[in-house]
């Protein structure tokens, strides 16, 4: 039988059977990128609009160095998450390192600067004129940082579907905070990975067909928070 047409079965069966395991494996997945962006979107929409409203000196080499960040490599963050909450690290006695909570502060170190970059664009792009009408209106400067994030919705949402796409999609870095363990720190992108490698091809590709579903589905939503912003 094509593996790929086994595999639809088999992610069909997984799904409707209620495997445990598998379903177990979408929650932490859910729950650990949902976290990651969440935080990401919490911290930077409020970081990268400050930025855009604001000119300071050193603002270009910041960005620079924002748009660097918005690129590095997850095995880059892994590797220094790992450090950091490794036994000999700061964080250490803390013993973060193999759960949840060190696959989100990865996932948080990828989204993060990602939501900040198109928040940025997205801010700096709101037509000058409104920002001048706000003004000529007596608004204060909080007003006018409001109005002008109205106005951008339809960009800070495109920056919260970029991130969650690169933190839902991550391996390299989960994998060396988490450990892949079974029940513990499992995501679907690592056990694709770990069935892979056992040669359960089948396996692998239902669950890579389950991860698509879940982003499928995750993103529909966004994209018609988006949509519905463009229509006002």
């Amino acid at each position: 039988m094509d593996p790929i047409f086994e595999g639809l079965i088999k992610a069909f069966w997984l799904l409707v059977s209620g495997d445990p395991e598998v379903y177990t494996i979408m929650l932490l997945t859910l729950d650990v990128s949902g976290i990651a962006v969440l935080l990401g979107a919490s911290l930077g929409i409020p970081t990268g609009a400050a930025i855009a409203l604001r000119e300071f000196t050193g603002k270009r080499l910041l960005m620079s160095i924002i748009n660097t960040l918005m690129g590095l490599p997850p095995v880059v963050v892994g590797l220094f998450v790992y450090l950091v909450l490794s036994s000999s690290g700061p964080l250490g006695p803390l013993q973060l390192l193999y759960t949840p909570t060190a696959m989100i502060i990865a996932q948080l170190i990828i989204a993060a600067p990602i939501v900040v970059g198109v928040t940025v664009s997205a801010v700096g792009s709101v037509d000058r004129a409104i920002r001048d009408k706000a003004l000529s209106l007596g608004a204060t400067r909080s007003q006018l940082a409001w109005t002008i994030l109205k106005e951008a919705k339809v960009g800070l949402v495109t920056a919260v579907i970029l991130a969650f796409g690169a933190a839902i999609s991550e391996v390299g870095a989960v994998m060396i905070v988490g450990g892949n363990i079974r029940w513990v720190t499992r995501v679907l992108t690592t056990a694709i990975v770990f069935e892979t490698e056992l040669g359960d091809f089948s396996v692998a590709i239902a669950l890579g067909i389950i991860l698509l579903l879940l982003a499928f589905a995750i993103n529909w939503v966004l994209t018609r928070m988006q949509w519905s912003g463009l229509r006002r």
